[in-house]
């Protein structure tokens, strides 16, 4: 693996101790924006889920760290690293990453100023990150007493969330496409708060008995589980949940949704992560997905 030169680390480790210095967590990345240490327990598909109790590096988000000492240990372990991640929804700042995608086809500013439009908020003045692509990255934060799940278009084409076991790239950091950077006048701001109509539609609702559970058919549930658990690495969270809004349509979600976690977690998806994902299509599974 070719290594960036000197000043590109010691740029990357610098940034990610500034934000370490401000109470956020961070965990070093590659150029490609994943996480620069693989798992230690890949070569073991039949290890149990671990979340860093073993000791090692290499459990992506579950390695965040605001200790500066742990911070430089983690990208000395990494020297190929170009940048950082900031993890989300930890304390003390609970962040809520609100992603402005530059997808074609798509307006996501466009779209959240709808949004707020037709649910009665403002968009605050906060942190705004520019991405090399040409995105945004929103920076909120959240109450202590909710888990802001993970999300990809599902509150608008082109826009994304980051949550609970989630993280955002942060400024300084070079990608394949170049560098993420601070938008000119918000270098001075604190992540605002996250307005509460816009939280609510980032939360599923609680669960419903509007619908009697189904257990699952013994092909259908089966091949639902499969396909989670089958899903190549950039699929998983999205197969996640596209699966379990299945169950849900179909009655079967409170029967089969500890089998989609259980195949989730073997194909090594975060455990926070895939739960706040199976809350999600809890609600959205409810009824047929409606397309815009």
């Amino acid at each position: 693996m070719a290594l960036p030169d000197r000043r590109t680390r010691t740029l990357a480790l610098a940034h990610a101790l500034s934000a370490a210095e401000r109470g956020l967590a961070v965990i070093p990345l590659s150029r490609g924006k994943l996480p620069a240490l693989r798992s230690p327990h890949r070569a073991d598909p039949a290890h149990p889920p671990c979340h860093g109790e073993c000791g090692r590096f290499g459990h992506g988000v579950h390695d965040a760290s605001a200790d500066p000492a742990r911070v430089r240990a983690l990208f000395a372990a990494a020297p190929w690293a170009t940048g950082y991640g900031i993890a989300c929804g930890l304390p003390p700042h609970r962040l809520i990453g609100v992603d402005l995608d530059t997808k074609p086809g798509t307006d996501a500013p466009a779209s959240l100023r709808a949004l707020a439009a037709r649910h009665g908020f403002a968009v605050p003045e906060t942190v705004v990150v520019l991405t090399p692509s040409g995105g945004r990255h929103l920076w909120l934060t959240g109450p202590p007493d909710v888990s802001v799940p993970n999300s990809a278009g599902r509150l608008a084409p082109g826009i994304d969330i980051r949550g609970a076991g989630g993280y955002l790239v942060g400024p300084g950091s070079r990608g394949t496409r170049g560098t993420y950077t601070v938008a000119p006048g918000t270098a001075r701001l604190r992540p605002a708060p996250c307005p509460p109509a816009l939280l609510d539609l980032l939360l599923p609702p609680p669960p419903r008995p509007d619908r009697a559970a189904r257990p699952p058919s013994a092909d259908g549930g089966a091949a639902l589980v499969r396909f989670v658990r089958t899903a190549p690495e950039g699929e998983r969270n999205s197969r996640l949940f596209w699966a379990a809004c299945r169950a849900w349509e179909q009655g079967t979600g409170p029967a089969l949704a500890p089998h989609l976690l259980d195949a989730a977690l073997e194909n090594g998806l975060p455990e926070p992560e895939a739960r706040a994902t199976l809350a999600s299509a809890a609600r959205s599974g409810r009824t047929p997905l409606e397309t815009t």
